[in-house]
């Protein structure tokens, strides 16, 4: 086995049980919370614990991810993750009907994905090489996705089984298991971190402009954030299922895993799928195709329809997902992927969110199949937009970026061994 290839499956088992341990502490918390206090307010103020840290540390998230090596980062974070599942497990055998350790618990994993994830992007694009880069983020997204899902389940089941000491136990145990898979990755695939005297504020500027100023990644980076902003139609799926198309808890669920499904087929066939050298029309013909969706499953009244609504938009948001990282993996320098990635984090942190409340709004004001159809409209309208404003995303080719970041990369070394002799 080769070192990188080594690496990429290290960093892909750290991943997936991360993702598997993450997924499934996110819903229990707010499972046991509201099963605690019987009151959904808390669960607003739950997630806003978890977010609020994340938001307004993931730029120096991004700097510390540049400044320092990321693998050593990682290790950090999820020793963290470790402690912090531990701290759950304590609280719930101790005091059961106790909720602020449960808040301090959610505070602190926002605390620790802001730094966690931009270090772990960065470290993502160390072991993907250019050259194979839709292969290698291919599998990451599928893996990564797929983990999300069976994690809340997995979590579920322990909870029936082993309590919730027992099952955040069990997380802490998959948290460990992700911090043993960091230490196969070598340590030779790590580059040399510069050496760099100007300060936090300084470097996170850096950062933001670079983006700013860059056509492809921020381009990329606003048609996710409008997209998932206008056109997230999930907030609405219960309204959807019982006042519009007029179905019961099994047509429900069917619903809801539809667009994740899409998402996980489209993630594994995306290899063959996306065209490398047109990979800017690509992206926007996909989160068009998604836009459209959500129109057709805004409009419809019929079951079946609306289900292959949601799967279609499940394949384009998938098909789009890649090429995203894709283009965060090859459009921002080494010294920089950290607070690139951070930046992204800040535009699409609480996209999810926001469109759940705008959503809501819409729905209050317009009704609730408008609220969802104008969505996909808006979602078009932005694609549309997108396409005029940045000409350099439109033309995006994925196999000449590739190919300048590898030249870029051996200039560096080539460079630093200079300096060095």
């Amino acid at each position: 086995m080769t070192a990188p290839g080594l690496a990429f499956r290290a960093v892909l088992v750290s991943a997936v049980l991360e993702r598997v341990a993450a997924s499934a502490i996110a819903v229990l918390l707010g499972y046991q919370v509201f099963t605690t206090t019987h009151d959904a307010l808390d669960l607003g103020w739950l997630g806003l614990t978890e977010a609020l840290p994340g938001l307004a540390l993931v730029l120096y998230g991004g700097h510390v991810a540049d400044r320092f090596r990321r693998k050593r980062i990682l290790v950090v974070t999820s020793t963290c993750f470790v402690a912090l599942a531990g701290l759950a497990a304590l609280a719930s055998a101790w005091s059961p009907g106790a909720v602020a350790p449960l808040f301090g618990v959610a505070f602190g994993l926002g605390v620790v994905h802001a730094f966690e994830d931009p270090a772990a992007a960065g470290l993502e694009a160390q072991v993907v090489p250019a050259g194979d880069v839709v292969r290698g983020l291919a599998l990451l997204t599928t893996a990564s996705r797929l983990a999300g899902v069976v994690g809340p389940a997995l979590g579920g089941v322990a909870w029936g089984m082993l309590g919730p000491a027992g099952t955040y136990t069990a997380a802490a145990a998959l948290f460990a298991g992700s911090l043993a898979a960091l230490l196969f990755v070598p340590d030779a695939s790590q580059p040399p971190v510069a050496a760099d005297t100007r300060d936090a504020g300084a470097r996170i500027v850096e950062g933001v402009r670079f983006v700013w100023r860059d056509q492809v990644l921020l381009g990329s980076m606003a048609l996710d954030l409008f997209a998932v902003f206008f056109g997230g139609a999930t907030a609405l799926l219960p309204a959807m299922a019982t006042d519009v198309l007029h179905v019961g808890a099994t047509e429900f669920g069917l619903l809801r895993g539809a667009m994740a499904a899409g998402a996980l087929v489209a993630a594994a066939l995306c290899v063959r799928i996306v065209p490398e050298r047109r990979a800017g029309w690509f992206l926007l013909a996909v989160i068009g195709g998604f836009g459209v969706s959500i129109v057709v499953f805004g409009l419809s009244q019929i079951f079946w329809l609306s289900l292959l609504a949601l799967f279609a938009a499940g394949v384009c948001d998938g098909l789009s997902v890649v090429v995203r990282r894709a283009i965060l993996r090859l459009g921002s320098p080494e010294g920089m992927r950290g607070r690139v990635a951070a930046v992204k984090s800040v535009f699409v942190g609480s996209s999810n969110e926001l469109g759940a409340f705008e959503s809501g709004m819409a729905a209050s004001l317009m009704g609730v199949t408008a609220a969802v159809w104008s969505g996909g409209v808006v979602t078009l309208a932005v694609v549309g937009a997108t396409a005029v404003l940045a000409p350099r995303l439109r033309q995006l080719n994925l196999q000449a970026m590739a190919a300048e970041g590898s030249a870029q990369l051996h200039g560096d070394v080539m460079e630093q061994a200079r300096r060095q002799a």
